[in-house]
């Protein structure tokens, strides 16, 4: 596989703040790329950069060997983009949105109505094709904002936060609707903080923080990361945790993680079952009460903490994305 989508050393400042601090990015022709990280990583204005929106203070980028910089009219071309809001006209129809954009893209009256309707069939949105965009649930117009994408084709998509804000049934259909996409062909770059979003959509995932790249991989050699399996004790009283991580310093494997607000200790260990039988043990000894407990492995929540010091949130960008969002409307 060669690659689709290249960026170099991008960096954008805003004022005092350093949104991208030299950023890398490669995607792979018919994969999918998740931008991960927390608020204010520099996720949006990568994609920003990226789609022709906002110009960088330095480095390059390239769509299919096209300059983003130098010919940005051909990379739109090349390029679809869902943002983080659905860009759709509420007092129009979903039809009339899809044909609106078929327009805007030179496809010409006849092609623009007839993709019009095969995509409002692939997003199942045809019972609604003729009703105003104001009466559609925020899932359909999530929907029909990313059918907006993929009017004229285009090889490259870029989906910025896709389900933020939507129900876990909406979601999980998107997640559907962007599978079949991706297996027809289409390269995708994704940026999302839903931590399951990445691990079941991405073939690899970029963790970045700062504007910076500190981490890249597949789901499984990100969580590889980690190391081996995790007990998770959660006390009774906050008050025993520092008790608890001294007591089980002893089968700890690496360093405890605290978290206070929830009452739980996350202690690296090996040996599983037996071990955490060792672990209750001495809990118990030590005269700590413990209100739950459990052995998992790694997830893509403990590579974040771990990588960025953050949970994940799940929020928009802050302020200062969405000043280069306007900026980019306004070159």
């Amino acid at each position: 596989m060669s690659a689709i989508v290249e960026a170099r050393g991008l960096v954008k400042i805003y004022g005092e703040v350093v949104a991208l601090d030299g950023l890398d990015l490669t995607v792979e022709e018919g994969t999918v790329l998740a931008l991960l990280g927390p608020n204010g990583a520099g996720k949006t204005t990568a994609v920003s950069i990226l789609t022709t929106l906002l110009h960088p203070d330095s480095g390059s980028a390239r769509i299919a060997d096209v300059d983003v910089l130098e010919d940005p009219e051909q990379a739109r071309k090349l390029i679809g983009l869902s943002g983080q809001n659905a860009a759709v006209d509420e007092h129009l129809t979903g039809y009339e949105n899809l044909d609106m954009i078929g327009r805007l893209y030179q496809l010409g009256k006849v092609r623009s109505r007839s993709r019009a309707r095969e995509l409002l069939e692939q997003f199942d949105l045809t019972d609604a094709a003729d009703r105003p965009v104001k009466t559609y649930s925020g899932g359909m117009r999530r929907r029909l904002d990313l059918a907006g994408a993929l009017v004229a084709e285009s090889p490259v998509l870029f989906l910025d936060e896709p389900t933020t804000g939507l129900d876990p049934k909406s979601r999980t259909d998107l997640w559907a609707v962007i599978k079949g996409l991706v297996s027809r062909g289409t390269t995708l770059l994704l940026t999302t903080q839903y931590l399951e979003e990445a691990d079941r959509l991405a073939d690899r995932i970029v963790v970045i923080n700062h504007g910076k790249s500190i981490a890249e991989g597949t789901a499984d050699e990100l969580k590889e990361t980690m190391g081996g399996e995790r007990i998770e004790v959660t006390m009774a009283s906050p008050d025993q945790m520092q008790l608890a991580s001294a007591i089980l310093e002893e089968i700890a494997v690496g360093e405890a993680y605290l978290d206070g607000k929830a009452r739980t200790l996350v202690v690296p260990i090996t040996g599983g079952a037996a071990t955490l039988t060792q672990a209750l043990r001495l809990l118990d000894s030590g005269g700590v009460e413990i209100q739950d407990v459990g052995l998992r492995r790694p997830t893509l929540d403990d590579v974040f903490l771990s990588l960025t010091g953050h949970v994940a949130e799940y929020e928009l960008e802050p302020e200062f994305e969405k000043a280069g969002q306007a900026e980019g409307r306004e070159r």
